[in-house]
């Protein structure tokens, strides 16, 4: 490690979707601006070992899926489909290092400095850096964006050894015969849909009543009906009680409903959640404060109780998504800048990228009872749009929340094909104001799957055209 001292008006900790987007919009503000993280290649956890490797594979995994139900839907039959896993993670990996290699150069394009090691506050305006030519940084601004790593169940109930977490899961060591997936959430399903569509077992073991508990259960449903026959088995309201390697593979003890199982698995992959970076970066040195969750305490333009310090991502607080904290950078870098900005979203997307898709923003129909609003409620069942029926697709179900007395959208919820870019009309329209009628009355293309967002704002408050009497 060196003992060279720089100085610069904004360090920027974390080369993630939060961070590298803060740096870039700091440079194009006309701010001296440095980046500093461990990975050579910028692009956190999202680009490297999550958001998009995980896409490239469930591609891939659909495409397997699709392959297999084509004969029993279409009429065309293909070959079993072989797997060759040197090609597969060749093709993932080329994904991530073409993105990677992509803001690289646009931060030597913007003159961002990129130094890397891993920082450490000593006081509010000055960082030591590890394993770094660099030593310390001494900064005007600094935004803290670590991101965040996945949580583990304690070691006395399952050995560290003996199970994989999402990053270790995308590396696609091999295709275990059989496959445990601890949580119900979206990574685990997702990574599951991976797994079963390259030929595992999959049983996937919640502690909860059911999976995705964060979505409405209506939405949830037709995902849960695919996922019955893909799946070897779901388990909910299920607990482990332990795990450890044998020669015949993980022994897994678990319990429902009172009673105990053990079943034998290949291999093991822990999905319970993530936890922020904000521990060993030495907040204590400065005036940030951090919360019982671990999250840094900000205001609405993402700035600490050190008034020198901004945090934003998954370390600011949920939801843990990067979208929201690529948001969250171009607020902060702004704020620094002068502008006057806040961080107030009325609506933040959430995406479960399984098949069929899941996509949901704004209130939830459960949030809404939750909270007493007073909504109305209008639905439009995929079995009648015509585009889902011709590709085969008719699971799934849109619905749109709207406020009974001004009739403005507070949340859409979707599950369905493409899910995920469907939902970005609602996104608009809840930021913008609009109310169902605004929806409804808006001229969809035919066939699309987008004229379930149009026949759902329609049944809010009278009746859609396609829908049933």
């Amino acid at each position: 490690m060196g003992e060279l001292t720089e100085a610069t008006d904004l360090l920027v900790l974390g080369g993630g979707p939060g961070g590298y987007v803060a740096a870039l919009k700091a440079a194009d503000l006309g701010i001296q601006t440095t980046l500093v993280d461990e990975n050579p290649m910028l692009g956190g956890v999202c680009l490297r070992v999550g958001c998009i490797p995980s896409k490239a594979l469930l591609h891939v995994a659909h495409l397997v899926d699709a392959a297999r139900e084509a004969g029993g839907k279409f009429g065309v039959t293909f070959a079993e489909p072989r797997i060759d896993l040197d090609k597969l993670r060749a093709f993932k990996q080329g994904v991530v290092e073409r993105l990677c290699g992509g803001i690289n150069t646009l931060a030597t394009k913007r003159s961002v400095r990129v130094v890397q090691g891993r920082a450490r506050f000593e006081d509010s305006k000055t960082v030591r850096v590890e394993n770094s030519e660099v030593a310390r940084i001494k900064f005007k601004n600094c935004i803290i964006a670590t991101g965040s790593r996945p949580k583990r169940l304690p070691a006395r109930l399952i050995p560290p050894d003996a199970c994989l977490d999402s990053s270790g899961a995308l590396e696609l060591e091999d295709i275990p015969k059989s496959l445990l997936v601890i949580g119900g959430g979206y990574i685990g399903l997702e990574l599951g849909q991976v797994y079963a569509g390259l030929g595992s077992k999959v049983t996937v073991i919640e502690m909860l009543d059911r999976i995705l508990p964060g979505a409405d259960e209506d939405l949830v449903r037709p995902l849960a009906a695919k996922l019955k026959k893909q799946f070897d088995a779901i388990h909910t309201s299920a607990s482990i009680e332990g795990a450890q390697p044998t020669s015949r593979g993980v022994e897994v003890l678990f319990t429902k409903g009172g009673e105990k199982h053990k079943l034998v698995f290949d291999r093991v992959l822990q999905s319970v959640g993530r936890a922020p970076n904000t521990d060993n970066i030495g907040l204590e040195n400065t005036k940030a404060r951090v919360n019982d969750k671990g999250f840094i305490e900000v205001n609405e333009q993402r700035q600490t109780a050190d008034k020198r310090i901004w945090a934003i991502g998954d370390v600011a607080g949920e939801p843990m998504l990067a979208h929201k904290a690529s948001r969250e950078a171009i607020v902060a870098a702004e704020a620094i800048a002068g502008h006057n900005v806040a961080f107030d979203p009325r609506a933040i997307p959430a995406v479960v990228y399984t098949s069929p898709e899941l996509a949901w923003c704004g209130v939830t129909e459960a949030e809404a009872k939750a909270k007493n609003l007073d909504v109305k409620v209008g639905k439009f069942q995929w079995g009648a749009s015509g585009r889902a029926i011709a590709m085969g697709k008719p699971e799934g179900v849109t619905k749109v929340i709207a406020d009974a007395k001004t009739r403005r959208v507070l949340g859409v919820g979707i599950c369905g094909e493409h899910a995920g870019d469907l939902i970005a009309e609602a996104v608009l329209a809840i930021e913008m104001g609009a109310e169902a009628d605004d929806l409804a009355m808006t001229i969809h293309p035919h066939p699309a799957t987008s004229e379930t967002i149009m026949e759902a704002a329609e049944s809010v408050f009278g009746k859609a055209i396609h829908a049933a009497k």
